[in-house]
């Protein structure tokens, strides 16, 4: 089951993310150790689920991540 943008929003807030905008929706960046810059987006619509597709998109380009590890931070 995916989660819902405040589960996002808290591992974004949990794992180093700097929120960068905060407009229609809030806009995060995070660079990693070897000068990659990651971006993301996160609705503030925060009740609703992200849908499924969608969310495996978001773990794997935006967050570079899995299932287990985001878990684990949120």
């Amino acid at each position: 089951m995916p989660p819902k943008f405040r589960d996002l929003k808290k591992y974004c807030d949990n794992t180093g993310w700097v929120l960068v905008r905060d407009t229609d929706h809030w806009y995060y960046e995070k660079v990693l150790n070897d000068g990659t810059l990651l971006r993301t987006k996160i609705s503030h619509a925060v009740a609703k689920e992200i849908p499924q597709r969608l969310w495996q998109d978001i773990l794997k380009k935006q967050l570079r991540t899995t299932q287990q590890e985001f878990d684990e931070k949120v």
